[in-house]
């Protein structure tokens, strides 16, 4: 039996977890938060992180979140392989791009690029750009319009309404993720020329052919100087300010929904995700809560249960 481990960060387990949502099965096993059952692949997802794909279609599932070939028979732990980066690659003229929202139930995913010159990098740095992760929301609202004035940049915003549509297609986040990137790179390039970055860096969430490989069918695919990097943010700035960006556009749509349902929208897919769902379930109806979350994920299960048992 072929077995493939990946250890994958917490919102690249809820990824693949809405992935399966109607494969689940019940396992109690020890450690154990999440398990799928296909024809010819069982899923396991770990409190640890650790995914497990074991059966004859697991390098095949597998890859849809960055696993690579493996020899029958083999458990291996993998990670996402980047590229090497040039040693002065902090100092070059650089597109990143970056995406937010993916893991959370409420909101959509948004998902930034931006140009940062060789000479713009300390001005850009100065007004206190880093990863969005490592600023406070209210750090970001403030330092992301700055952003926005000083730099060449798109942004795009995969609202609710029509990323459940994409995927009741058959569309998975990587696939929705890999068309944003590329579309608002492609963007970038238009708005800069003829000027060209030395090189377009991508906060890495496949490798590099499973990502080509979900635009396989695209026109304009950009492909010269484009370069994978996990923690891309803390490799260039440019990066750094496109994660902001797509940050700083995700609160305000959050604010937008929130207003629309009366109620401040937990971010995440947690346990008081849960609990909102159901409210908003109970007061405004299933097209309301469908309207502003990633239906697919189990959270949208667990609010109908626990509307079930409130009513019992």
């Amino acid at each position: 039996m072929t077995n493939i481990v990946l250890h994958l960060s917490p919102e690249q387990c809820r990824e693949v977890e809405a992935a399966y949502i109607e494969n689940k099965v019940e396992r109690n096993a020890p450690g154990v938060v999440f398990s799928a059952k296909l024809p010819d692949v069982t899923v396991t997802i770990y409190r640890t992180g650790k995914v497990m794909f074991q059966g004859a279609g697991a390098e095949r599932e597998a890859r849809r979140f960055g696993g690579t070939r493996q020899r029958p028979g083999t458990q291996t732990s993998m990670v996402l392989k980047g590229d090497t980066l040039p040693e002065n690659f902090s100092t070059l003229s650089v597109i990143g791009s970056d995406e937010t929202g993916t893991g959370d139930y409420f909101g959509p995913i948004t998902v930034a690029a931006v140009f940062v010159p060789k000479d713009q990098i300390g001005r850009i740095t100065e007004m206190g750009v880093k990863d969005s992760k490592q600023l406070s929301d209210q750090a970001v609202r403030e330092i992301a319009p700055d952003i926005i004035a000083s730099c060449a940049h798109s942004l795009l915003i995969l609202r609710n309404e029509k990323y459940n549509a994409l995927h009741s297609q058959g569309y998975n986040q990587g696939k929705m993720k890999a068309l944003l990137h590329n579309q608002a790179i492609k963007h970038v390039l238009e708005k800069i020329s003829p000027a060209e970055p030395d090189y377009i860096l991508i906060d890495q969430f496949v490798e590099r052919e499973t990502y080509y490989g979900y635009l396989q069918n695209e026109k304009d695919v950009i492909r010269e100087n484009v370069l994978f990097s996990t923690k891309a943010e803390q490799l260039h700035v440019a990066v750094a300010a496109a994660s902001i960006i797509a940050r700083y556009a995700f609160l305000r749509e959050m604010d937008r929904l929130s207003s629309m349902v009366g109620l401040p929208l937990q971010k995440g897919a947690g346990l008081l995700v849960d609990e909102m769902a159901a409210k908003i379930l109970t007061r405004h109806g299933e097209e309301t809560l469908r309207s502003i979350s990633k239906w697919h994920f189990s959270n949208t299960e667990k609010a109908k249960k626990i509307c079930r048992n409130m009513q019992a």
